[in-house]
């Protein structure tokens, strides 16, 4: 099987988070970064179909020089080459123009299957496997737990609410958006991390592919939310007042259903 999946590198967890001059995304000069962590989910379902079924594993990502060193993660760990879509500015784009410069990178590659991570742990707008699926005209299926893969085709566990799954199958090639937390992701090991100086990183830039860019949604200002406090007596007799702490939790702090 011919594997890609598709990885972002964000802030990390740690990082000292400041606002940007213009108040629509953060300062990146002075902070580190690392692998979206639901990313690092479906890089490790890529590995075990790999080793299971054969194949190749490509690490795609896009964004800055520094990205490379997210795709060198995914080859210590055990991706067999790396696809980088260089772009200073990918943090200006939209889902749908992310969707479609991902898209054009990888459609000439043929791949067998395709997975993301449900979403991202800076924008997290949870859309970059359904319209890549959609772009690249490919069956799709989300939230996925388990993947059996036989002639051909794959049967499928999917995590619905309230503690339901759902089995569905799918034709080869497909998109597929993997649960975080569905396996135990591994560790890259020092002949890992030596090897994957060897492996190759294939950089194009993103203009180069024609993609349109202007966005269809935009973000307006990003800021820290203030700490307020409140405190407000609630009369009348026990019930009643009761009645009324039960609508405040329920309408406007959201708490209970």
């Amino acid at each position: 099987m011919k594997v890609a999946v598709c990885i972002k590198q964000v802030p990390a967890k740690d990082a000292p988070l400041t606002i940007a001059e213009g108040g629509a995304w953060i300062r990146e000069a002075d902070i580190g970064f690392e692998m979206n962590e639901p990313d690092s989910f479906a890089l490790e379902e890529a590995l075990r179909l790999k080793e299971k079924h054969g194949g190749e594993v490509v690490a795609i990502s896009m964004g800055p020089e520094r990205v490379k060193t997210t795709i060198k993660e995914a080859l210590a760990k055990g991706a067999d080459r790396g696809l980088h879509v260089a772009d200073d500015k990918f943090f200006q784009l939209d889902p749908l123009a992310a969707g479609k410069s991902l898209a054009a990178a990888a459609k000439n590659e043929k791949f067998d299957l395709i997975l993301t991570g449900l979403q991202s742990d800076d924008h997290g707008f949870g859309q970059t496997g359904v319209l890549l699926a959609e772009l690249l005209g490919l069956p799709h299926a989300t939230i996925i737990m388990q993947i059996d893969v036989a002639d051909g085709r794959m049967r499928l566990k999917r995590e619905l609410e309230a503690g339901w799954f759902q089995w569905v199958e799918l034709p080869l090639p497909a998109v597929l958006s993997i649960q975080s937390g569905i396996n135990k992701v591994r560790y890259a090991t020092l002949k890992g991390i030596m090897g994957a100086k060897k492996k190759e990183i294939t950089t194009i830039s993103r203009e180069s592919l024609g993609v349109a860019s202007e966005p269809t949604q935009r973000v307006e200002r990003i800021y820290v939310p203030q700490k307020t406090k409140k405190t407000e007596f609630l009369s009348g007799t026990p019930k009643e007042a009761a009645a009324k702490l039960v609508e405040k939790l329920k309408f406007e702090a959201r708490v209970i259903a």
